[in-house]
């Protein structure tokens, strides 16, 4: 369970590495405000984890040890939980509309002389983030404002 977990982890990053960061698709998709979210938390939650749990124990003394810890490790959790999702996400298979959206959008790179594979019917997310990205690349930004 727990390499399935770290594996999932490592998925979820590298998504979020891939995903095209462009505002246009944040009107379809979640995954823009997820990724800014948990790039946020993977840069604050530390700092805050610590500045909460320091602040309980100058507070309270040493017998709020458990709370405070518990406090630190709620803040570390919440990008930790933005990377599980990114990663469950990526893994998850796309419905046949984007399947559709997804093919056309690689034939359209093809036309182009772009290598870019059409999208098999056990296409996932990340195989969407990839064609995505290459489309942001590649296509003029009046392709995208029409969408």
């Amino acid at each position: 369970m727990t390499v399935q977990v770290l594996k999932t982890l490592g998925v979820g990053r590298r998504y979020m590495k891939t995903w095209p960061m462009v505002r246009q698709l944040s009107f379809y998709f979640p995954e823009y405000r997820v990724i800014r979210a948990t790039a946020l938390a993977i840069r604050l939650m530390p700092l805050l984890a610590l500045l909460a749990g320091g602040s309980q124990l100058y507070l309270y003394g040493w017998a709020w040890l458990p709370q405070a810890i518990t406090i630190a490790l709620f803040f570390i959790s919440l990008p930790i939980q933005g990377l599980l999702w990114l990663g469950w996400r990526a893994k998850h298979p796309l419905p046949l509309s984007l399947l559709d959206w997804g093919n056309n959008l690689s034939a359209k790179l093809q036309g182009m002389g772009v290598a870019c594979p059409p999208l098999g019917a056990s296409a996932c997310y990340l195989d969407m983030a990839v064609i995505l990205k290459m489309a942001f690349e590649r296509l003029d930004k009046q392709y995208w404002e029409a969408l």
